[in-house]
């Protein structure tokens, strides 16, 4: 492989856009620096001003396998990733069989290695009855352990008073939690079931995964974690009530100490509002539901203020006829790794933050919340994962999808900026156009 000189670029890391020259040794950042000169052998790439960007890392994605390869797999969802900027993720254990043991993690790591384009980690679950498995742990094997709290997935929700407490008070890695209340749920489905039947309009969707849902287990959570005094991350916030719950300010605070208690939110609920529901349907059908134009403004504020901490896709693809079965069983999810980068940086052109705050909360935070090695920053000696942007207007295609299932929500939208390229591991996997090369993604490593 040889070494890379990418010149002239607008760099963004740490909170800083400046103009300079990055030098690719191997498989790492060797130089940050100005005029920097090309030596022999070195393939030189000329940024011409374009933004360059550490590659985003995703917290929160469903790659479907094992159990659901129909939908998507490993290797066809990190290589949507790499062409949208995302060079690393992290996967959800509800595949089948659900991650739920330390045999079940062994096989996904497996399953990536030699297949994955991105860099990979996998999460614990917990169930009802794993609690032994979870004290197990190993912290350098998993970024976190994932708990669905009053959200029911296959056999993964936790909803035993007793077993919740003892997750949060003797797991060893940070604990993830998809917080919606069931029962809330429950009962105010079954009264649009008497109205509608099963054919439920999609519009109505956020009417019954409802923010008081929401609300309710958030505040559980939170409850337990500070019982506990555990480390919590809660995913996909969507609603502009739970941001009061959370503590502004940067993630790791000026004396070095760090939030114990951290909040995401997801692409998806920065892009859409139920007025997009009479448009896109049972596309953008998801848990939790996407709410308010209301709710969208509030979560654009918390990114720009630091209420929120991570900024996530939460890609998860259904085939599209699965989401035209009607409204109950219609699955809820959506793919997005592929146009998340992009979707994000529109925010910035239409003024709700910068392009540094992009690269905090999709790239240094998921590192330094989950303790990531070596990854997520333009620094010299760190992996050489990185994204360069050129601001030439696209439009999404069907058939430029690269995930398995075929379709975006974003088809037929114009975002502002493109990916250009893409380094994974210091190698050129992305050219703008295609995938390039063989998958080099590698098991991320948990410096604990």
């Amino acid at each position: 492989m040889a070494d890379t000189l990418i010149v002239n670029a607008r760099l963004v890391n740490e909170g800083r856009e400046f103009d300079g020259d990055l030098r690719i040794e191997g498989d790492r950042i060797a130089a940050i620096g100005s005029g920097l000169s090309a030596r022999p052998g070195e393939t030189v790439v000329e940024a011409a001003g374009r933004r360059l960007l550490p590659g985003m890392i995703d917290d929160q994605v469903h790659f479907r396998e094992p159990g659901m390869e129909h939908k998507a797999d490993i290797a066809t969802e990190s290589g949507a990733a790499v062409a949208g900027g995302l060079t690393s993720f992290m996967d959800m254990p509800n595949t089948s069989p659900p991650t739920l043991n330390d045999a079940a993690l062994a096989d996904k790591y497996a399953r990536a290695h030699g297949r994955a384009r991105a860099n990979y980690g996998f999460y614990f679950g917990a169930s009802n009855d794993n609690l032994a498995d979870v004290r197990g742990i190993d912290p350098k094997a998993t970024p976190g352990l994932k708990v669905f709290m009053g959200a029911s997935t296959g056999n993964m929700l936790v909803d035993d008073p007793d077993t919740l407490d003892a997750i949060f008070r003797d797991t060893p890695v940070p604990i993830i939690t998809h917080c919606e209340d069931t029962p809330t749920i429950d009962a105010i489905l079954a009264q649009y079931r008497d109205k509608y039947g099963d054919d439920i309009p999609a519009e109505c969707h956020p009417d019954i995964r409802s923010r008081e849902a929401c609300i309710k287990s958030t505040r559980l959570a939170l409850e337990l974690a500070r019982r506990h005094d555990t480390r919590l991350h809660v995913l996909h916030i969507s609603t502009a009530d739970e941001l009061a719950l959370f503590e502004r300010g940067p993630m790791i605070r000026a004396d070095g100490s760090r939030k114990r208690i951290t909040a995401e939110t997801c692409i998806h609920f920065l892009r859409f509002d139920r007025a997009d529901y009479a448009r896109l349907g049972h596309q953008i059908k998801c848990n939790p539901a996407i709410k308010d134009a209301s709710d969208r403004a509030a979560l654009l504020r918390a990114l720009a203020d630091d209420v929120i901490d991570v900024l996530a896709t939460d890609h998860a693809p259904h085939t599209w006829e699965e989401k035209h079965n009607p409204y109950v069983r219609a699955p809820s999810g959506l793919p997005l790794v592929q146009f998340a980068l992009v979707a994000a940086l529109e925010c910035v052109h239409e003024g709700h933050f910068d392009t540094a705050r992009v690269v905090q909360k999709f790239a240094h935070a998921p590192a330094q919340l989950f303790d990531v090695k070596d990854r997520g920053f333009l620094r010299e000696g760190c992996f050489a994962d990185l994204v360069l942007v050129d601001d030439t207007p696209f439009t999404v295609r069907r058939e430029d999808v690269l995930s398995k299932c075929g379709w975006s929500p974003f088809e037929g939208t114009t975002f502002r900026s493109r990916i250009a390229s893409t380094w994974v591991n210091g190698a050129l996997a992305w050219d703008g156009a295609s995938l390039v090369g063989a998958p080099l993604g590698r098991r991320l490593e948990f410096d604990r």
